[in-house]
């Protein structure tokens, strides 16, 4: 392993089957966030009445937002998804993959709806990066290949 931890190598691949069948790459992130994953509640635990704690694991979306320039050729993916299931009313659902070269990690991200869009960036004196969230059932780690 390299010890490096940048960014600037990630790759971010999405297939939306009905819409975008074949995999697409994203483009040109933002300057300072390429996407961001919260914490997520692994386990639900209550406090009984007599002071003990139990756990229990419990299935849970996780919600990833990406983060793309206004001028990023991939905005075109998030919009022709939006635009197509407003035709459709409906959704289309998605899988992708993250491949971290840094750290030698692929994260496979499997059954994923798009739960926020920008429909616009923000004009400032510049034109503000877009944020775009998918909601997937799974993302799961594995080694990566270079």
């Amino acid at each position: 392993m390299s010890g490096s931890i940048t960014a600037a190598n990630a790759v971010l691949m999405l297939t939306i089957p009905g819409v975008y069948p074949t995999p697409q790459q994203l483009q040109q992130f933002a300057a300072d966030d390429v996407y961001n994953i919260p914490r997520i509640k692994s386990v639900e635990t209550r406090m009984g009445v007599d002071g003990v704690l139990s756990g229990g694991f419990v299935f849970v979306e996780i919600e990833q937002e990406i983060m793309l320039q206004a001028n990023s050729p991939s905005n075109t993916i998030f919009d022709t998804w939006w635009t197509s299931m407003q035709q459709a009313q409906d959704v289309f659902n998605a899988s992708g993959a993250i491949k971290l070269l840094g750290i030698q990690t692929k994260f496979t991200m499997n059954n994923g709806f798009l739960t926020g869009y920008s429909p616009a960036p923000t004009a400032k004196k510049i034109l503000e990066p877009r944020t775009f969230a998918i909601t997937w059932n799974t993302i799961v780690p594995s080694p990566a290949t270079q």
